[in-house]
């Protein structure tokens, strides 16, 4: 009876899941392309990465909903893909993803037809689903409606969201066609207008500076100003660092960068702008000596900044005395705010420099929490299991 029951438990659990969308398992996408051709479909491509917060909520919340499921396994061909492991890192490129998630429909012969971004609830998840399967709603055929003259300001704002990210070129064009019109400000086209900020040369950045008295009307003249010193320590972030050969031109950087930062403030911006660059290019003894350096003082840091250091840390660094420091930050991480995540950095950090005592007395600690918040604490439960 015991039995019976547990095997109808599965059953139901297996048959929950299977509403959802069903995903291609251990195909390459060259065989996940063929596929979609010959069923004459388009291939729909959740491009994550592992650490992405919200990838991993629209796993949970959104593709094992029926109605999602329902419209996607008729529609396409799914596939998830991981942009920074194996054939993702150059799907990626070929793609222009650099935001997670990005969510890609391609058509059989490999070329983008639609794309949009982020979490995205049940209700818009498959409203643009079915634009992609619209060729008059598609991108491509929004990007040719621009291009013929189109001004309606809800057009150009949808498009503008679509492509801010992937385009920026583009997204520059549609952005001042847009304000051109000088509409008034809302919470939407702020927004918007902040996100395409890139540098001091874009569109966007012309009408930041140009309307900034509509602007601070809606935000405090502090806030603006710290927007606007941060455009430009980007603006000249870009120009100091050659992608091509790795290398800062440390002079241009400072020399520009005090036109509007005091020279502590930018040898910091630097230095912080060099550690995240060699951790990024797997430079660790780099990346360990400049954020040691940058540091020594962290008293200021909330809880979430001194765990994100820790973790860097455990994930990274060897040096024992490195690791040290780093338990440090991750036991001033669980004083000021106490959760599952530091907690289990912490045991992770002790686990590493041969604590085992420590080790599981923060193990056990971050599971309670885990499992009170309803987190999915199985790695933390694998490391308590080993110690």
């Amino acid at each position: 009876m015991k039995k019976t029951a547990i095997l109808s438990l599965l059953f139901f659990a297996a048959l929950a899941f299977a509403q959802g969308i069903k995903f291609e398992e251990g195909s390459n996408f060259k065989t996940i392309l063929a596929k979609a051709k010959k069923e004459n479909k388009l291939v729909f491509i959740d491009a994550y990465a592992v650490w992405c917060g919200p990838c991993k909520l629209m796993v949970k919340n959104i593709f094992p909903l029926k109605p999602v499921g329902d419209y996607y396994n008729e529609h396409f061909v799914n596939a998830k893909i991981d942009m920074e492991k194996g054939e993702g890192i150059d799907l990626a490129k070929k793609y222009n993803v650099k935001v997670f998630p990005t969510y890609l429909f391609i058509n059989g012969d490999g070329e983008e037809v639609h794309r949009t971004i982020g979490y995205v609830e049940e209700k818009d998840f498959i409203q643009f689903a079915m634009d992609a399967g619209d060729p008059n709603k598609r991108l491509t055929a929004l990007k040719q409606k621009f291009e013929k003259g189109e001004k309606d300001p809800e057009f150009l704002l949808n498009l503008a969201n679509l492509i801010i990210y992937n385009d920026t070129d583009f997204s520059n064009k549609v952005i001042e066609r847009y304000f051109a019109a000088k509409p008034e400000f809302n919470q939407d086209n702020l927004g918007l207008l902040f996100q395409a900020m890139k540098s001091t040369d874009g569109a966007a950045y012309k009408v930041f500076t140009e309307r900034k008295a509509d602007i601070t009307k809606m935000l405090p003249e502090q806030q603006y100003a710290a927007m606007d010193k941060n455009v430009k320590v980007n603006t000249v972030m870009a120009k100091a660092y050659n992608t091509d050969t790795k290398k800062w031109n440390d002079t241009y950087f400072l020399a520009e960068s005090q036109k509007f930062l005091t020279k502590d403030e930018s040898e910091k911006i630097l230095k912080r702008a060099k550690a995240s660059r060699a951790l990024k290019d797997k430079d660790i003894a780099t990346y360990e000596k400049l954020t040691l350096e940058l540091n020594q003082d962290v008293s200021a840091l909330n809880a979430d900044q001194l765990n994100s250091l820790a973790w860097n840390f455990f994930e990274n660094v060897t040096t024992k005395s490195s690791l040290e420091t780093a338990v440090k930050w991750a036991q001033e991480s669980v004083t000021k705010k106490e959760s599952y995540a530091n907690t289990d950095t912490l045991a992770n950090l002790y686990n590493k420099i041969g604590d085992k005592k420590n080790a599981k007395i923060w193990a056990q600690k971050s599971v309670e929490l885990g499992k009170a918040a309803g987190e999915d604490t199985a790695d933390t439960e694998k490391l308590l299991n080993s110690l």
